[in-house]
């Protein structure tokens, strides 16, 4: 049978892990007596982890029980990049099978290491990701995540090998033979960040080909936030099931968590290798309840590498009970990062807010640029939101829907704005993850 994105594929298709079918009390059950190893080996191994714990005055044998993991001290992003390179390591270099790191764009890089354990477990949770997410065993899948040092291209790549597909790692950029490959080879599956997808589609239009044409059935994305208008867009425009998949190098890569083409109602997170818990942002000794919102906070459980503790990951969510697979708590949206927040005029903005909106107005298309200027002699900052218009809109269609944008996030964010409607194809394409803030207010 021909499968189209009308008929997703159901979970019974294919065959689940083990830990995707136990109970929610035999998951905590398991969560419990890993957290506890965990806990003992990083306190154990990692100088930081005996510095912390001895700082907080806990030791690990106060971990009793799930609850008292908030009696532990946090991680940060800071604290791996005063460790560079190698401090956080929990075992010898001769047992680190590989070693990636993040960019370093926005201070010293953070780096991460993998056992073989590590990279199989690794694999196992990206392939159970994509098997979620409608890819099966035979299928061709397009990589699009970046290889090298980022953990996307390489733990894609891995994830989709283990759970038996013919991967064609043809990483980021390159948009024009991106183009060629999927007309040629007719993979099922594309792996990429959502507004790097769009950027393909895109260019297949100005090429004259239709997005809803080709052999593409599903799409699995993730690295960066994106909404269900976003979700909405892709899926019209190129005919496909597109589903969430989400990680981050310091808890692990892609694969984290992922989402369920059956129900696509948020990733369910891989609870027998991870704890997660959601902390207020602004007073992280408040750990929330299920369905607060707030900061996500992740506890790796199987790690031998790199074992982290109670990791602030900066992504803004909340915790939803499971349905694809009940056991395992989903995650809402991402609203935002709250490093990526903008505070304008006392209003907290998010990237995510904007596209929301900018989408349920026809005549406008995804692409858009937020600016912060803070224009001479004046005090207030100011916001500039350059979208813009979609191919079909016609010139004098434009200043309504500046408008109506204008009065929405007006009436939605709470703060006032400048809307400068561009023309199409005139604001930067992502090849990766696409830059949204442009910060050109006056340094202090």
């Amino acid at each position: 049978m021909t499968l189209h994105a009308t008929e997703p594929a159901a979970a019974t298709d294919a065959v689940l892990d083990r830990e995707e079918t136990i109970s929610r009390d035999e998951l905590e059950a398991l969560q419990l007596s890993r957290l506890q190893h965990t806990v003992a080996y990083a306190y154990d191994r990692v100088p930081l982890y005996k510095r912390k714990f001895d700082e907080a005055g806990v030791h690990p044998t106060d971990l009793r029980e799930l609850a008292d993991l908030g009696k532990f001290p946090f991680t940060t992003k800071e604290d791996l990049r005063l460790e560079y390179p190698f401090g956080m390591f929990a075992v010898p270099q001769h047992e680190v099978a590989r070693i990636h790191a993040s960019s370093g764009t926005t201070g010293r890089a953070t780096v991460v290491g993998y056992t073989k354990k590590d990279l199989a477990d690794w694999a196992k949770l990206v392939a159970r990701s994509l098997r979620a997410s409608g890819v099966r065993p035979g299928m061709k899948v397009h990589n699009a995540y970046g290889y090298g040092l980022f953990t996307g291209g390489m733990g894609a790549h891995a994830g989709a090998e283990a759970l038996g597909c013919t991967v064609i790692p043809i990483s980021g950029g390159q948009t024009e033979r991106q183009i060629t490959l999927i007309q040629d080879f007719k993979p099922d599956a594309i792996l990429a960040t959502p507004t790097y997808l769009l950027t393909i589609a895109d260019a297949m239009m100005k090429q004259g080909i239709d997005p809803a044409s080709t052999s593409l059935k599903y799409a699995v994305l993730g690295a960066e936030p994106w909404t269900e208008e976003m979700r909405h867009e892709l899926e019209t425009t190129m005919n496909i099931k597109a589903c969430d998949i989400y990680g981050l190098s310091e808890v692990m890569g892609p694969g984290v968590a992922g989402e369920a083409v059956e129900t696509q109602d948020g990733s369910h997170i891989w609870e027998d290798h991870f704890r997660p818990e959601v902390i207020d942002a602004f007073d992280p000794t408040k750990v929330l309840g299920d369905g607060e919102h707030g900061e996500l906070v992740f506890t790796s459980l199987t790690k031998e590498a790199l074992p982290i503790i109670r990791y602030r990951t900066k992504d803004l969510t909340r915790l939803l009970p499971g349905t694809a697979r009940p056991a395992h708590r989903r995650m809402g949206r991402i609203t935002g990062r709250s490093d990526d927040m903008i505070i304008l005029r006392g209003v907290n903005l998010f990237p995510s807010q904007i596209e929301e909106i900018a989408l349920r107005i026809p005549e406008l298309s995804p692409h858009f640029q937020l600016e912060l200027t803070r224009p001479e002699g004046q005090r207030m900052d100011q916001l500039t939101v350059k979208i813009e218009r979609r191919e079909s809109v016609s010139v004098e269609g434009v200043a309504s829907a500046a408008k109506v944008l204008q009065q929405q996030i007006k009436i939605h964010v709470g703060s006032s704005c400048t809307v400068n409607v561009v023309e199409p194809g005139s604001l930067e394409r992502s090849n990766g993850k696409l830059r949204r803030i442009y910060d050109l207010r006056p340094k202090a």
